[in-house]
């Protein structure tokens, strides 16, 4: 099979489930006007066409499972890591993981792997997906797609796998745009903020990346934080739903894009370059990251610097 018709083959695995959601066609509990509107959003969400192609192998998916409160908002569904698992053990973090070779897509990933981790039905009636965004580079080097979804069925109670999840939680995702937190703040917390960020040199590719903290209200009990490629992915699902920005910096200044990240490890990580080579893709014809800028965020020093690295790279092999 040509380099062409792997790389066809890998973008159906970003096709998902359809007909679109429709929100009038199904019953629903009784929904706030702002929550309504995330939903619609949400269900009219298409990612941005990318020219970047990345192995299977390397590729993963997680859920993220909205359903209607009491009062008509919407949570996302949260989970935390076993102890025992070797790798991010006791994060709080999404449903997800790798893709499988029996997946047809990364919407079936996704669903895949909440339903062995959490008990979630594979059901489209009871849980129609809303929406797929672009993908996301993990520290562990894995290129994650998120799928949005809705649970219309209230009654659902989960079944964990004690093995990988340790307990499951919800979150107001309209908080992961605010710095306020949205649950009553314990005594022994009061120092504590709600919204925090640090800022540290990429070990990846040249400039800084922002990575965003919030408390979950749990901590006093053991449950870490929400930070990191969970926080990144909220932030953006809240973001397109409720069609606002943070009340808070989102990114570090001259912050290289998610999609020029990925670019540059396509072209510069060992482990992407072997594995593209596995599938038929040539790492070299990978889009300079320079040449993806993306218009909503400034580019000249995100330019130069990667540009620097290019060179420093270079005289390095000299």
């Amino acid at each position: 099979m040509t380099s062409r018709g792997k790389n066809d083959r890998s973008l159906r695995l970003l096709q998902f489930h359809r007909p679109p959601f429709d929100l009038n066609r199904v019953s629903v509990p009784q929904l706030t006007p702002e929550s309504r509107r995330c939903i619609q959003n949400l269900a009219a969400y298409r990612p941005p066409k990318t020219r970047l192609r990345w192995p299977k192998s390397r590729s993963a998916a997680v859920l993220v499972a909205l359903f209607i409160g009491r009062m008509g908002d919407l949570y996302v569904l949260l989970s935390r890591r076993a102890l025992s698992l070797r790798t991010y053990a006791g994060d709080t973090a999404l449903p997800g993981g790798k893709w499988d070779e029996t997946d047809k897509s990364l919407e079936r990933t996704a669903r895949r792997e909440a339903f062995e981790e959490i008990g979630l039905p594979l059901d489209y009636t009871k849980v129609p997906t809303l929406c797929v965004l672009e993908p996301f580079l993990a520290g562990n080097r894995l290129v994650v797609t998120p799928v949005v979804v809705l649970i219309l069925d209230n009654t659902l109670r989960p079944i964990l796998n004690q093995a990988e999840v340790a307990s499951l939680f919800s979150h107001p995702l309209k908080s992961f745009l605010h710095s306020d937190p949205p649950f009553a703040t314990e005594p022994e917390m009061l120092e504590m903020k709600y919204h925090t960020h640090t800022d540290y040199n990429s070990n990846t590719m040249p400039g800084k990346i922002r990575m965003h903290h919030f408390l979950t209200g749990r901590e006093a009990g053991g449950t870490k934080p929400i930070f990191g490629l969970t926080a990144a992915i909220l932030i953006r699902v809240a973001s397109i739903g409720y069609g606002q920005e943070p009340d808070f910096a989102l990114w570090a200044p001259d912050q290289p894009t998610m999609e020029q990240r990925i670019a540059y490890a396509l072209r510069h990580d060992p482990m992407f370059r072997d594995a593209e080579r596995e599938e038929g893709i040539d790492p070299d014809k990978t889009p300079e990251p320079w040449s993806l800028i993306d218009s909503a965020q400034p580019d000249a020093k995100v330019k130069r610097r990667l540009r620097t690295g290019r060179r420093l790279r270079a005289r390095a092999k000299l």
